[in-house]
């Protein structure tokens, strides 16, 4: 294997996952963080026993370290472009939360700095690692489902206006945020949308915020047309209380599939062992298997420790990571397309 890897965090209310994951790599030789509020920062490196030498408030001192390979952005969204791009000009490979950015045009620069430079850029889609989306991905990509038909995603949460409020109230904001309940929540959603089904045609969506002190959108409904033909529905909202679950239906010709917070409930194939192989996969990957259980997944890790020792990984190999910035581009565009339409009422097509 290559050589031991320096990784660098920057922001750490999420990035403390990030931290956590890092730490127990393989290939890490160490962790720096960094982050402005000295207190997030010194107990952050305590609980996970950080050198005070890899400790940072300023940004631009941590980029400094030629012995630093890898840098996780986990600041607002709406800084994640500019950051990115101060991390790739210095030479580092980044890992950028969701989503990438909330604007194309700055992700496109993030993608083009990375080819220019030589460096990998990252974003976490860590639900893609999931052994039972896995198996789902696997099961569509043979062909057994046959002709896709159609779809329903649903993300049901719920949030508190302290919520919103928290961390100097970046969220909820279209500055920073990029949007609410669709680009900061719904985005994985998104993502494993467009994973399944394929690239999106068009949407035609409604949004509104009803139960929020915010800016953008606590709710949205979209009717979204796929390049296959195949026509589905997706819901994003921080407004079903107390909070309910992710759900997904997947129909094609020759079979259905059903997940619930990343776990299968439904799978049916046509063929003669129908019943025996759901309740197989069921046993696997169902709401009671073992959450490692299943034997599928392109990683041995899952969640955020899944995606930071591929990203690892592929810097020891010299191989780009599992999921990329044009991953991330894919998500943030259809999320924009459906905030256009709310906007004018009107079917938004793709590309932008």
């Amino acid at each position: 294997m290559g050589k031991t890897i320096g990784y660098g965090v920057l922001g750490l209310g999420v990035g403390k996952s990030h931290v956590a994951a890092a730490v127990k790599t393989d290939g890490v030789g160490f962790v720096a963080i960094c982050d402005t509020n000295e207190e997030r920062l010194h107990q952050i490196g305590d609980e996970y026993g950080i050198a005070a030498e890899n400790r940072f408030t300023s940004f631009e001192s941590m980029l400094t370290r030629p012995d630093i390979d890898i840098v996780s952005i986990c600041t607002p969204s709406g800084t994640h472009g500019a950051l990115t791009v101060q991390a790739l000009r210095a030479g580092k490979h980044v890992m950028t939360e969701k989503p990438l950015e909330i604007r194309l045009d700055r992700i496109d620069e993030m993608i083009r700095v990375a080819r220019e430079e030589n460096r990998y850029l990252g974003c976490i889609f860590q639900n893609r690692l999931a052994p039972a989306n896995w198996k789902v991905k696997q099961t569509i990509e043979s062909g057994r489902l046959g002709k896709p038909i159609t779809c329903n995603f649903e993300l049901k949460w719920y949030r508190t206006n302290s919520y919103y409020e928290a961390s100097g109230g970046w969220r909820g904001t279209w500055a920073m945020d990029g949007g609410g309940a669709m680009m900061n929540q719904t985005v994985h959603t998104v993502d494993l949308m467009q994973w399944f089904m394929g690239p999106v045609r068009s949407v035609f969506a409604k949004a509104g915020t009803f139960n929020h002190r915010i800016e953008t959108e606590d709710t949205a409904c979209a009717v979204v047309t796929f390049e296959s033909g195949a026509i589905g529905t997706l819901i994003g909202t921080t407004c079903a209380y107390p909070g309910l679950d992710i759900t997904a239906r997947i129909h094609g010709s020759t079979g259905s599939i059903g997940l619930r917070n990343n776990r299968i409930e439904l799978f049916k194939l046509a063929g003669d062992e129908e019943w025996k192989e759901e309740a197989d996969v069921l046993a696997r990957f169902g709401p009671n298997a073992d959450s490692a259980a299943g034997g599928e997944g392109p990683v041995r890790k899952q969640g955020h420790a899944g995606q930071i020792q591929d990203m690892v990984d592929a810097v020891r190999e010299n191989r780009p990571p599992l999921i990329q910035g044009q991953d991330g581009r894919a998500a943030v565009e259809i999320i924009l397309a459906i905030y256009e339409s709310a906007r004018t009422g009107k079917e938004v097509f793709l590309p932008l």
